[in-house]
């Protein structure tokens, strides 16, 4: 494989990446609000959202691994994985592992939540939403081609996308739960359970 694949292959999955964060941060916003319509109910956000997440990790770990094993950059697995422990573009760099770090940490949680607790997965799950910032200042900080028209614009989709959606959790109030899908009020970004359990709740 010639260096310049392993380049546009790091490049394309690490804005994929960033699309996919771009869409389980909004999913996370319209799940906390309990946003719904007749056509879209409830769980199907839920759902949506949780996939996404793991979608996202299928390409982050693309992203990682041929950055890794570009010569060009030759980061090595540590650096990969220990954030400013690379001596290419160190803090940039540095910013994209602890958007990982944060990412693996909302998985494995999520995996391990019935023996940690709901208050300490929570309080971990909503940290790793930094992870989208952290990204989005990790590409552009390091990409040498985060100002070409095509990267930026999908940059600038992403930051106004989230910006809304912040505004909008800022703005709205939750829409009133009703108990019976208490239980699916705060997506899981792990659980791989039967979603049609949640739809039977929603309907009730």
């Amino acid at each position: 494989m010639t260096d310049s694949v392993l380049w546009y292959a790091a490049r394309g999955a690490g804005a994929v990446s960033l699309l996919l964060l771009t869409g389980v941060v909004a999913l996370g916003v319209l799940a906390a609000l309990r946003w719904r319509t007749s056509a879209w109910p409830r769980f199907l956000t839920v759902a949506f959202h949780r996939n996404l997440a793991l979608l996202s990790i299928t390409f982050l770990s693309l992203h990682i691994v041929t950055a890794v094993v570009d010569p060009y950059t030759s980061l090595g697995w540590s650096a990969a994985l220990i954030p400013f422990s690379s001596s290419y573009r160190t803090f940039w760099l540095g910013l994209g592992v602890i958007a990982v770090d944060l990412l693996l940490a909302a998985l494995l949680t999520s995996l391990v939540r019935g023996v940690i607790g709901h208050r300490t997965w929570r309080l971990i799950h909503w940290l790793a939403y930094a992870c989208w910032p952290l990204a989005l200042a990790h590409g552009l900080g390091t990409g040498s081609d985060s100002f070409s028209p095509w990267l930026f614009t999908i940059e600038l989709a992403c930051l106004g996308t989230v910006l809304l959606a912040v505004a909008l959790r800022l703005l709205l109030q939750p829409a009133p739960l009703k108990p019976a899908a208490a239980d699916v009020s705060i997506p899981d970004w792990a659980d791989l359970g039967d979603v049609s359990a949640a739809a039977t709740r929603q309907r009730r």
